[in-house]
């Protein structure tokens, strides 16, 4: 099945957690398993999802026809002021080979460096390979170790254009939200 980009990346508000326990739970058992690094349930995603939007974390997703296909999340390992953080990437089969994983990873490191880290881990397991080319793309270095793969990327250091990029997308994605949630109100009234 083939799709043709016309959507768009936003990030994600607590509004958003129904639409992001959905993507996930649409992934299948490999894609969940690459994802997070084992086998994971329903319930898993279910107790994952309601502790994402408490956390020091930035959720960015890739939303065609008001759903959501691919995200990535920034979270901090401890707190930003460490300057470590970590990403995590999820896109669905069918929408996979067409670039959201590099647009999301590009928003994730802009999220990244106006947030001061320093260090930008992702871990993945040493059989994904499409992982290991998006890490490689962002000029990572890659360390093996048994089953596991880390990336390290070193982001840019912030500057008032990142930080108004950021702010304006910010402004264009709360208001795509909200048009979102408007639509979904129409539909189910």
């Amino acid at each position: 099945m083939s799709h043709r980009n016309n959507g768009h990346i936003r990030k994600l508000w607590v509004a958003d957690q129904e639409a992001f326990r959905q993507h996930l739970t649409r992934l299948n058992r490999e894609s969940r398993r690459m994802r997070f690094a084992m086998d994971v349930s329903d319930s898993f995603i279910e107790n994952y999802v309601s502790t994402c939007f408490s956390l020091d974390s930035v959720i960015h997703g890739y939303f065609e026809d008001d759903c959501l296909r691919g995200v990535s999340e920034l979270r901090s390992v401890g707190d930003f002021s460490r300057g470590d953080a970590e990403a995590a990437f999820s896109i669905e089969p069918d929408w996979r080979g067409r670039s959201i994983g590099t647009e999301l990873m590009r928003h994730t490191l802009r999220s990244a460096r106006n947030r001061r880290v320093r260090r930008l881990y992702m871990n993945c397991l040493a059989t994904n390979k499409v992982m290991q080319r998006l890490a490689r793309r962002f000029k990572a270095e890659l360390e093996f170790d048994a089953g596991d793969v880390v990336a390290r990327v070193v982001p840019d250091r912030a500057t008032p254009l990142t930080l108004f990029k950021e702010a304006w997308a910010d402004g264009f994605g709360l208001a795509a939200a909200l048009m979102q949630l408007q639509r979904m109100w129409l539909r189910a009234a």
